[in-house]
């Protein structure tokens, strides 16, 4: 299973790169996010923005794609009137969407000899990933408990396997290259993937991603140290990592996910900006600049991250930053052959 990651890995040139925010650059071309499915509203109201975003990753750097399903699932889907199996093939878009994007980036690849398109577009045939994306019960709420982890005492690790189970197996059948669990809030929903991955033999491998808002712990206050034993543990799990936390957290994060896992560290935060919740906006001026932000990764490297890139209000101008800066502490980043 984890020969994925490893070959990823290898043939980048020992660190790869993710990519950035979904949400916000798709609002930045247009699309109304003001829903409780947010980026998912797009499967069904506007899918060739999506593609684009994926496209301006790749184009930019990335290694790694996400899909739009971090907030799509088969209860949020059935609120706005879909059946179940509407629900299920909008789930299977989102893959199927992120796959097209990386064809015609493979297409425009082809008809590039030099490796950059004259406009600074990176267009090197390399191996690309496409992570469907399991955003928290949280996330599902739209309240904001993605942020807190507190989900009461009603909710229990059967409950939450419950919720998550068709779509994960949904997902997991749709022609993805992982599962990215994000933005993970509390030990419990860990330990809910980690077993609903064992008990459905889940044939592709996962990322678990947990969000901290003090360095020490996930943002329930459950201890990182104990979330990231969880996924070590599961042999379903090939790397575990934080994202969606501010980035001057990262260093003492990576720090204590290294005394707990031998897997490798993926590592995507957030630009450090503050949402205010009430009002639904990024508060200005709140977060560090694309040169301060990628002026860590090499530091986070260092320590131990191999797969890196962004999550909210990061750009495609940040995951080029990324790209470069691994380009140049990194000689053996190489493009493909064009066999692959």
């Amino acid at each position: 299973m984890s020969s994925l990651i490893t070959d990823l890995l290898h043939q980048a040139g020992g660190t790869a790169v993710i990519d950035g925010g979904l949400a916000t650059e798709l609002e930045r071309h247009g699309a109304d996010l003001n829903d409780p499915l947010w980026s998912a509203k797009c499967l069904f109201s506007s899918p060739h923005l999506i593609r684009q975003v994926h496209l301006d990753y790749l184009e930019n750097g990335a290694d790694i794609i996400i899909t739009a399903s971090y907030q799509a699932t088969i209860q949020g889907f059935k609120t706005k009137g879909f059946s179940e199996e509407e629900c299920e093939a909008l789930l299977r878009k989102s893959v199927e969407i992120a796959c097209e994007a990386r064809d015609v980036y493979y297409q425009r690849c082809a008809g590039c000899s030099s490796g950059e398109g004259v406009d600074g577009r990176i267009l090197n045939h390399r191996r690309i990933l496409v992570a469907a994306s399991v955003g928290s019960y949280g996330a599902y709420l739209a309240d904001g408990s993605e942020y807190s982890g507190n989900y009461g005492n009603a909710i229990t690790v059967e409950t939450l396997k419950d919720f998550h189970r068709r779509r994960v197996q949904t997902l997991a059948d749709s022609g993805a290259d992982l599962l990215a669990f994000e933005t993970v809030p509390n030990k419990i929903e860990a330990q809910a993937y980690a077993q609903l991955l064992e008990e459905e033999d889940i044939k592709i491998p996962a990322w678990f991603s947990f969000n901290s808002k003090d360095g020490i712990n996930v943002v329930s206050g459950d201890s990182v140290l104990e979330c990231g034993s969880i996924a070590e543990s599961c042999n379903k799990v090939v790397a575990v990592g934080i994202n969606c936390t501010p980035p001057r957290f990262i260093h003492d994060l990576i720090v204590l996910l290294k005394k707990v896992t031998t897997k490798p560290i993926v590592i995507y935060p957030n630009s450090g900006e503050t949402y205010d919740a009430d009002r639904k906006e990024w508060v200005q001026n709140t977060g560090v600049t694309d040169e301060d932000y990628v002026s860590y990764v090499n530091k986070w490297c260092e320590l131990g991250a191999s797969l890196v890139g962004g999550c909210c209000r990061t750009t495609p101008a940040t995951i080029k930053g990324i790209y470069r800066t691994l380009s140049t502490s990194q000689s053996s980043r190489r493009p493909m052959s064009k066999a692959i």
